[in-house]
C-alpha cells in the first residue's frame, strides 16, 4: 500500500507557551520584555521572519528598547543572538525550555551598533555593581550626539557643570541598567523636582526603578504619581501639609513596603492617631500598625477582630510582677503605665 500524505486543513491559529516560562520567568520580566518574547515565539511557531525594526513598529517601541529586551532574554538563556562582522543583529534563535534539550551556548559578547548598551550578564537576584569606567569609555560615551544633548540637559537640571563622577553615574544608568536617554532625562528631572541634585541619590532611584522593571519615562511617571499620591495622602491623614522628612518617609516605606498595608488600613491608623495625640504622630501610628501587622491584619475588615482580641488580652488578669525592695528600688520610679498606653492605642 502506498504511503499516505496527511495535510492540515487550516493554518495554525494558536501559539503554545511553556509552563516553565510562566512559572519561572514571567514574573521577573517587564511589559516590553514579555510582549517581545511572546511575539517571537508566535513568529517562530508560524515559521515567519521578523526583525528589530518590525518588532519596533509592531509595538511602537524605539529599536534600542527592542534590542535591550532581546538581550535581557539572552541573559536569561531563552534566546541566542547572532551578530555579523559589523555588529549588526543578524539572527535570533528561540531556545527550548525543555530540560532534556542541550544547554544553550554562552552568548558571544558583542556590543551592537544600535546602542552603547552592553548586554547584561547578571541574574535577576544579583546586585548590579557600578564599574570604574576608563577615560576612553567616557570619551566614547560622550561622543554620541544623543548623549551630548542629554549631558547638556542634565547640567541645566542640576544648575552646574557635571563632574566626572556625575557622568560615570549617567553612563552606569545608561550602560548597565539599560535606561534610554528619555528615561534618564525624566529620572534627573524627577529627582531635581524633589530637591535632590546629588547623583548618588539619582543612582539609588535609578536602581529602584530598574528593580521594578521600569523601561520608559511613561512607566516611571505612572509609578511616581502613584507613590506621591500614597505619601501625600498619609501625610494629610496625619495633619501634615509639608513634604515628608526622611524619618517620616522611613515610616511610610515601612508601612507600605515592609508591612504591605493597603492605603485604607494606614488611613484608619492615622485617624486613630489624630484623635489621640497632637505630637509624635508617626511613632504613635507606627505602634498601631505594628500591632496590626503582628496580628495578621491585611484588610480594613480585619481591624475590628484584631482590636477585639487585644481588648480581651488587656482585660485578662495580669501576674503580680512586683519585686522585693533592694538598693535600686529606693530610687523614685517613673509612674508610666505602658500597658495602659498600649491599650489606648488600640481602643481609640
Amino acid at each position: 500500500m502506498n504511503r499516505v500524505n496527511i495535510y492540515r486543513s487550516a493554518s495554525k491559529t494558536q501559539t503554545s507557551v511553556s509552563n516553565r516560562f510562566i512559572d519561572e520567568y514571567m514574573a521577573d520580566a517587564n511589559d516590553a520584555q514579555l510582549k517581545i518574547y511572546l511575539f517571537l515565539i508566535r513568529m517562530m511557531d508560524a515559521n515567519l521572519p521578523t526583525s528589530v525594526s518590525d518588532i519596533a513598529d509592531k509595538f511602537n517601541y524605539p529599536e534600542k528598547d527592542v534590542l535591550r529586551a532581546l538581550m535581557y532574554w539572552e541573559s536569561r538563556q531563552l534566546l541566542d543572538l547572532d551578530f555579523d562582522a559589523a555588529h549588526n543583529l543578524s539572527g535570533i534563535r528561540v531556545l527550548s525550555l525543555d530540560a532534556a534539550c542541550e544547554p544553550p551556548r554562552t552568548p558571544n559578547r558583542i556590543t551592537p551598533v544600535l546602542s552603547f548598551i552592553r548586554p547584561a550578564s547578571k541574574m535577576p537576584d544579583e546586585k548590579i555593581q557600578k564599574p570604574a569606567y576608563s577615560p576612553d569609555e567616557l570619551k566614547r560615551f560622550k561622543s554620541s550626539g544623543e548623549i551630548e544633548q542629554l549631558l547638556m540637559v542634565a547640567e541645566q537640571y542640576v544648575g552646574r557643570q557635571l563632574s566626572r563622577a556625575d557622568m560615570e553615574t549617567i553612563l552606569f544608568v545608561y550602560d548597565r541598567l539599560g535606561f534610554s536617554s528619555d528615561l534618564i532625562d525624566y529620572l534627573i528631572q524627577h529627582c531635581v523636582e524633589r530637591g535632590k541634585k546629588d547623583f548618588r541619590y539619582i543612582e539609588k532611584v535609578a536602581l529602584s526603578w530598574h528593580e521594578q522593571g521600569i523601561t520608559s519615562a511613561q512607566e516611571a511617571q505612572k509609578v511616581s504619581r502613584k507613590y506621591d499620591k500614597v505619601v501625600y495622602t498619609i501625610m494629610k491623614s496625619l495633619g501634615k501639609t509639608s513634604s515628608p522628612a526622611p524619618k517620616e518617609l522611613e515610616y511610610i516605606n515601612k508601612w507600605t513596603k515592609e508591612y504591605g498595608f493597603l492605603l485604607d488600613v494606614i488611613q484608619e491608623a492615622c485617624d486613630k492617631t489624630v484623635m489621640n495625640t497632637d505630637t509624635h504622630r508617626f511613632a504613635y501610628a507606627d505602634g498601631i500598625l505594628s500591632k496590626w501587622y503582628r496580628a495578621g491584619v491585611q484588610h480594613k475588615a480585619d481591624i475590628a477582630a484584631a482590636d477585639g482580641a487585644f481588648k480581651k488580652q488587656s482585660a485578662a488578669p495580669k501576674a503580680d510582677t512586683r519585686t522585693a525592695k533592694n538598693s535600686f528600688n529606693h530610687f523614685k520610679q517613673n509612674a508610666y503605665d505602658f500597658d495602659s498606653l498600649e491599650d489606648n492605642i488600640i481602643s481609640n
